[in-house]
């Protein structure tokens, strides 16, 4: 559809301030089954389906608030908001809650699950999610796709970042909050962004942790970006005198094993995550990337890449296909695929550059799979409203802080370089071998809250980050070295 020119949008925005106040009720939220509930106050906004026309549909948002600890806290609560995309904000706080309770001490915790994830309109469709993987054809790609959009309950066009902002405002102003302090991770991080460009007057803060730039279409530099950091692991693995005497070679290992997979796929019997029951498994080359481009994502299981390498090297695959199917199946259930069509056919595949180095891709352990599955999907996928500017760097002086990990495999620290250059309130950390994510990290949370204490990206005093933990590598399945 073609855009409103931005004094029209803007012009739009007063008419969430007319919407009546969003009563909240007592609840509890959680991860999902079997973990434990945190208490709550939940609530559900009627949101048009596409706000430039009010009477064209509707979806209700799920909002969640978990209250301050302080009886008389800042009228500014933490936002936090989720990455995928596709991860609803609900599920992403609940399973990180501990990292959030020194931000919580004197501001509540604003949860509102963005359009089209978790319980507001979920976005869903049965799609094997191996198709993201490029396991299928082209052809059965765009056959899926087709099927995924019939199955859609809503038109995808109305679920992107730039209309998810202003459910956001919404909710804030039927809640009556002065201002936010954004909290984003990954894709959390362009809405936050976006957020900050459009209501500039109600941002507080703002911290991007592991940052996409908007400058950056995410997709091309995946697969080249998670070689660098695997190759990464097995270097500091050959610096580690017990992983060198352990996984002598291990790099050469892991080449040998990307080439065998891509010849034929491998059969494995593995216990089904929730089940236990045994399954063979196909496991060839879109299962083996899948494993270990997610292994390579948190220092806890990048200890664990060598070891799992080298046993799949001496013909044991069960670990390395048991790590894939628990995870394929977490991403399944956080994940709302029909949603993270609508960002990535809107905000992405359009700005791929016709020069991509595809020789360079297909070299990397991931290959090709991902951005032709990519490209398959947009190839029908309709695209929705983006708004003007959408691309181009914050400004200003809204105190940011970025964070940021030297061993992210997917948004490495030149990301958050890109998206501070215009920025005059702005501080980068970066973690130390950390991955893709930080505010769980040492004392990354203390670091966060006193920055949003005071609204100020100077001064931080993080000498405390060069003490955070790193897992030392697992040199068998008993653990590290002693």
């Amino acid at each position: 559809m073609p855009h409103r020119p931005y004094c029209l949008l803007l012009a739009l925005l007063p008419l969430a301030a007319t919407a009546a106040p969003l009563e909240l009720e007592d609840c509890r939220i959680s991860a999902g089954p079997g973990f434990a509930g945190i208490k709550a106050r939940c609530g559900t906004l009627t949101r048009p389906l596409n706000p430039d026309e009010p009477d064209a549909g509707a979806i209700e948002l799920h909002v969640a608030v978990v209250p301050a600890l302080d009886l008389t806290p800042a009228p500014d609560p933490v936002v936090p908001l989720a990455g995928g995309p596709g991860q609803g904000a609900v599920q992403f706080y609940s399973a990180y809650a501990g990292a959030f309770e020194p931000l919580r001490r004197q501001r509540d915790i604003l949860l509102v699950d963005q359009r089209g994830t978790g319980a507001s309109a979920r976005m869903d469709c049965p799609i094997d999610d191996d198709i993201v993987e490029g396991e299928y054809s082209i052809e059965l790609t765009i056959e899926y796709t087709k099927g995924c959009l019939e199955s859609l309950p809503h038109d995808p066009r109305w679920f992107t970042t730039s209309v998810a902002v202003r459910d956001l405002e919404a909710v804030r102003e039927a809640l009556g909050y002065a201002s936010l302090n954004l909290y984003g991770v990954s894709y959390g991080t362009r809405v936050a962004q976006h957020y900050a460009r459009r209501y500039p007057a109600t941002t507080r803060t703002v911290t991007l942790d592991g940052v996409v730039p908007p400058q950056i279409a995410l997709g091309p530099e995946i697969a080249t970006e998670s070689q660098r950091a695997v190759e990464s692991i097995f270097s500091r693995c050959a610096d580690d005198p017990a992983c060198a005497e352990h996984f002598p070679g291990i790099a050469d290992d892991f080449r040998a094993l990307t080439a065998r997979l891509r010849e034929s796929p491998v059969l494995v019997d593995v216990p089904h995550p929730n089940t236990g029951r045994l399954e063979t498994l196909s496991f060839g080359s879109a299962e083996f990337a899948g494993a270990v481009r997610l292994l390579a994502y948190r220092p806890e299981t990048i200890a664990l890449l060598p070891l799992l390498v080298h046993e799949a090297a001496v013909g044991n695959f069960v670990p390395l296909a048991a790590q894939y199917r628990m995870t394929s199946l977490a991403m399944a259930d956080a994940l709302a695929l029909g949603m993270h069509n609508a960002i990535m056919c809107t905000e992405d595949a359009p700005y791929y550059d016709a020069a991509i180095d595809r020789d360079g891709i297909a070299a990397t352990y991931m290959g090709l799979f991902q951005l032709n599955a990519l490209e398959a999907i947009c190839s029908v996928w309709p695209a929705g409203p983006i708004d003007p500017g959408f691309r181009s760097p914050l400004e200003g002086d809204t105190p940011v802080l970025l964070l940021s990990g030297d061993a992210d495999p997917i948004t490495p620290p030149r990301y958050a370089e890109l998206a501070a250059v215009h920025l005059d309130d702005a501080a980068l950390l970066v973690g130390r071998h950390q991955g893709h994510g930080q505010i769980a990290v040492g004392c990354t949370s203390r670091l966060v809250a006193a920055f949003v204490d005071a609204a100020s990206a100077a001064d931080l005093d993080a000498g405390c980050l060069e003490r955070s933990f790193v897992m030392p590598f697992f040199i068998d399945f008993s653990g590290p070295a002693p």
